[in-house]
């Protein structure tokens, strides 16, 4: 039986105590207690340093067992970095320039990564290196911030040395703290730092450090990769911070940046719905029966309604199986409680119903697919209030209202047959000017009459904070599948700027954006996501307000519990058939 260092130690520390008070209450039988104690104490330490020893033996044994599981996986992998500048007003870096790379992980032979195309991508199959050869003109291994899930490729005891720090609970699950560094003989390229170890089935949930050099003129980032139990003893890579400010390359450049990684749709198979066949029963044709509201053909407009809704659900489908679009779940219903309190106080009655679902890129966009309004997940993360939510999505509501409609050829499925890499390039819902022109238009009308009116200035100011930015930030207010938040050098819904405060980036009470990752969780596993519960805080300085800005990942780890109810898959929408209108 395997036995933990932590009990080891404790008693190591009671046998201590008590030698201490023997010795002072009996002068005559003190060498021989010493020496006594002297004798167990070293006992004990070998017991501890065997018990220590079997730890690390079992987390190397695990992490063997986690390459091999992530050798079948392909996860979506998405960085985001910000070059950083001193900002001598409020005496902290705040963004200079960003990155963008989004792709699928696939460690089949090793790590690699198959990047998605976007407008500024040359080419299909961009690695992550190279775009960081552009940002940087520096040659970083490994291949961008992909190789850092994974500790070691041939992670070995014999190459590095181990010393126990202390035990800390991350979040509810207990771990061991352990530093490791290269042994003289490691190879290149080898681990160097801290790792936190769960004591139950002793996986590494947590490192914290860098690698070796590998040659000169090579460079490898520190960084913090987080892993959660997705699954019984299945502990997986989630997020991952990188961060430097005092790097310099070989021609004296300097490299200050913050990043943030993100990883999901380990399990998208399960997004296909294939649970649903195993609910089909076969009848016998006297026991059919049409269970339809009206057994008759639908009309001229329901069959076009039903046409119009058979392009938009195959488009949702394919986003949804592709990884880049949420499951339907609550923070849907959250949106549309939004959108219901806007068309309900105007009077609004659209058929087919309205839709809300969420992308889960970091990229601030929002669009619309026929009926149904997409908000990215970075764009829900930095809006400040509710107010400023219901600004995006009643924008994308009046292009409804106005009949914008989405280019019904979607409807033949078979246009959806493409690698899932090219989906930036075959799919784009952005408007044209004359569309987006109208629907500002149209949605300040709506919000005028809406429970928002009287709250739209910190909408008004969030619109400020992103043409300040701007000029920055354009990877992360570049949209991938619809529309910018910027017209030109205006922004969408630009009038509500004029009746909106001015914007101090020095205040403290003006909150006009927040950072990136502070409202919107996503479960790895099945890309179900769920709104972030956490208090308010207030701020001390202006530089903890950072806008639109990357910051550390620190989870609260739990353990994976096979109580919890699976969340079912979602119902086919019913019309998407003339016989459910």
């Amino acid at each position: 039986m395997l036995r933990s260092p932590f009990a080891l130690l404790t008693l190591l520390l009671v046998c201590c105590s008590s030698s201490l008070f023997v010795q002072t209450s009996s002068a005559q039988t003190a060498p021989d207690l010493q020496l006594a104690t002297r004798d167990a104490a070293a006992q004990q330490a070998a017991a501890a340093a065997s018990g220590f020893d079997q730890v690390v033996d079992r987390a190397v044994e695990r992490e063997h067992f986690f390459i091999a599981q992530m050798k079948q996986l392909h996860p979506l992998v998405e960085t985001y970095l910000q070059n950083l500048k001193e900002d001598k007003d409020i005496n902290a870096p705040v963004p200079s320039s960003d990155v963008y790379f989004l792709g699928r992980l696939d460690m089949s032979e090793g790590t690699d990564d198959r990047a998605f195309i976007s407008p500024t991508t040359a080419g299909l199959g961009i690695r992550m290196l190279g775009k960081l050869k552009e940002a940087y003109s520096m040659k970083f291994l490994p291949l961008g911030f992909a190789q850092m899930v994974i500790l070691d490729q041939d992670f070995q005891r014999k190459n590095y040395d181990f010393t126990f720090v202390r035990r800390e609970f991350l979040g509810e699950v207990r771990c061991v703290v352990i530093d490791i560094a290269p042994k003289k003989n490691a190879p290149s390229g080898s681990f160097l730092g801290r790792i936190w170890v769960e004591d139950q089935d002793y996986n590494i949930v947590r490192f914290n450090g860098t690698y070796t050099q590998a040659h000169r003129n090579s460079y490898y980032l520190h960084f913090d990769t987080w892993r959660q139990n997705l699954r019984p003893g299945v502990w997986l890579p989630s997020l991952i911070y990188s961060e430097e400010s005092d790097m310099k390359g070989h021609l004296g450049q300097a490299l200050n940046y913050k990043a943030q990684t993100r990883l999901w749709g380990y399990n998208l198979k399960d997004l296909r719905r294939s649970s649903e066949f195993t609910e089909i029963t076969v009848d016998s044709p006297q026991a059919v029966t049409d269970q339809s509201q009206k057994a008759q053909d639908a009309s001229p407009i329901e069959a076009q309604r039903a046409w119009e809704r058979q392009a938009e659900n195959n488009v949702l489908d394919r986003l949804q199986q592709i990884g880049l679009l949420a499951p339907e779940g609550e923070v849907d219903k959250v949106l549309m409680t939004v959108v219901n309190n806007v068309m309900v106080t105007n009077n609004l009655d659209i058929q087919p119903e309205i839709r809300c679902r969420v992308l889960l890129t970091t990229p601030l966009e929002s669009f619309t697919i026929g009926h149904t309004i997409v908000v990215s997940r970075g764009m829900i993360d930095v809006l400040p209030d509710e107010a400023a939510l219901a600004m995006i999505l009643t924008h994308e509501l009046a292009h409804i209202a106005l009949g914008h409609h989405l280019n019904t050829k979607l409807a033949f499925n078979d246009r959806m047959f493409f690698p899932d890499e090219r989906t930036f390039q075959r799919m784009d819902f952005a408007r044209d000017k004359e569309e987006e022109e109208a629907a500002d238009k149209k949605a300040v009308e709506l919000l005028n009459n809406s429970p928002y009116k009287d709250k739209l200035g910190n909408a008004g100011l969030f619109l400020k904070a992103v043409q300040a930015r701007a000029p920055e930030l354009k990877n992360l207010i570049r949209p991938h599948l619809g529309d910018s938040l910027l017209n030109g050098n205006a922004t969408k819904m630009s009038s509500l700027m004029t009746a909106s405060p001015q914007f101090d980036p020095k205040k403290t009470d003006q909150v006009a954006a927040l950072p990136l990752g502070g409202r919107v969780k996503v479960d790895p596993w099945n890309n179900q996501i769920e709104l972030i519960k956490t208090k308010a805080v207030a701020f001390t300085t202006a530089s903890e307000k950072m806008p639109f800005e990357v910051t550390p990942f620190f989870p609260f780890l739990t353990r994976f519990s096979t109580t919890a109810p699976e969340k079912p898959a979602p119902v086919q929408d019913k019309a998407a058939t003339p016989s459910g209108q």
